[in-house]
């Protein structure tokens, strides 16, 4: 039964101290997990199965690390999508104000970019990474190195230690924050989650999000390395537009990558698994109506008639584009400009306007920058990060069923979940 009595005195130290903690994982969510209970003044042992903590860290926003996002509560959580609303108790206790704070009060000054994006002034993942492990060691953890936690030891509904190749410790509590098992190579291998479920919690299932997708298309392979900027894209699964994303993306050489595909990716991946058609759809001239992109093509023709249709086009596209284009449209490379037929020039701007591309695959999880599925949310307190299953129990970041687009917000939560729960303890 739980204690409801009144609480003790600050004063009463012995009784407020959290008792020894083991934290698996040491990445964003473990470190501020681990951190914050040692600050507290707990014994705190924090096991990582690589040779060094906060990996994904370092590599992650092409090695800037995107820390978070200026976004305001109610829009953050919108990119969480129906699962946003378990973090709103959590970011109620540390948000984005209390996670800048946080770096810059230990002398990581912060910039933020366009579209709310926080990242390091320095541009070095590596030093959000730095200040990290130096507020850990500094706050009293053990950091144990190349120590994969192999069980959690629990009787009779209580953590009473952990498992792992150099033995058996006894623990008061563990915080679950091994990650998902985006980027392997870091450590990120899907272990948490064989971890909890062992323990009865339930694993939804585990897919790669945040992740390019592959087209069977070979015109789409011939622009491999091409970035566009200011491009509309929009997602169609069996025919019905579903979502739309506006700013850049990139041609690869086996389908496309980039921001706004990355954030289509999530619900491209569930319709391709369950068996459904999808399709994106590029807006190359979003600024400009059919009728307005049409007129300004009879102007171009008016002006330099005569010339050749690619370099005409060039005017139009990024000149990688242009024989894709030829071919799409069904347009010879010697045709005469000058008498330019109008179902071809009507062609050419419905292509412009709405350039379809067939998605058959996405990559695995090699590529992924976050894994979707996850530890049920209906399994955790949203106060606390506590297993409802197992006291003494918390789980933690990426292992959560919880994921957003690209854009911060899934470091935040990642920071935001680790610091609440060694809160918790």
């Amino acid at each position: 039964m739980k204690n409801t009595s009144s609480p003790p005195s600050q004063q009463d130290e012995s009784f407020m101290k959290p008792g020894k903690t083991i934290v698996i994982g040491g990445g964003a969510a473990g470190l501020m997990a681990a951190g914050r209970v040692a600050e507290r003044g707990a014994e705190v042992i924090l096991l990582e199965k690589m040779e060094r903590t906060g990996r994904k860290i370092g590599i992650s926003g092409k090695g800037r690390c995107n820390l978070g996002n200026t976004a305001p509560l109610p829009e953050f959580l919108g990119h969480f999508g129906k699962t946003g609303n378990f973090l709103r108790q959590c970011f109620q206790q540390f948000f984005t104000p209390e996670m800048m704070s946080f770096f810059e009060a230990r002398n990581l000054p912060l910039v933020t970019e366009r579209g709310g994006r926080i990242f390091p002034a320095s541009g070095r993942a590596l030093d959000v990474v730095r200040v990290l492990a130096n507020w850990v060691k500094a706050a009293g953890v053990t950091v144990q190195t190349g120590a994969a936690a192999t069980a959690i030891v629990v009787h009779d509904g209580r953590v009473r230690g952990v498992k792992w190749p150099g033995g058996e410790m006894a623990c008061d509590n563990v915080i679950l924050a091994t990650g998902g098992k985006s980027y392997p190579r870091t450590g990120s291998t899907g272990d948490g989650y064989r971890l909890a479920a062992s323990l009865g919690h339930t694993v939804t299932t585990l897919r790669p999000a945040l992740v390019p997708l592959i087209s069977p298309d070979p015109l789409v392979h011939r622009m491999n390395g091409l970035e566009l900027r200011n491009v509309q894209v929009r997602l169609f699964i069996d025919g019905k537009r579903k979502a739309q994303e506006f700013g850049e993306l990139a041609f690869t050489g086996f389908g496309l990558s980039g921001p706004v595909v990355l954030s289509l990716s999530g619900m491209a991946v569930d319709a391709l698994d369950q068996g459904s058609t999808v399709t994106l759809s590029l807006d190359l001239k979003p600024a400009l109506d059919h009728a307005k992109l049409d007129d300004r093509l009879l102007r171009d023709l008016a002006k330099r008639g005569g010339e050749s249709i690619d370099s005409i086009l060039r005017g139009l596209m990024p000149k990688e584009m242009v024989p894709v284009c030829l071919a799409a449209c069904e347009l010879p490379a010697d045709l005469d400009t000058s008498r330019f037929p109008g179902k071809s020039r009507k062609r050419l701007v419905q292509w412009l306007k709405d350039y379809r591309i067939v998605i058959g695959g996405y990559r695995s999880f090699n590529e992924a920058i976050i894994t979707a599925g996850g530890v049920s949310l209906k399994e955790i307190d949203p106060r606390t990060m506590a297993s409802k299953l197992v006291d003494g129990l918390f789980i933690v970041g990426e292992l959560l069923d919880l994921q957003a687009d690209t854009g911060g917000y899934n470091l935040q939560a990642a920071f935001s979940t680790g610091w609440v729960a060694g809160s918790s303890v």
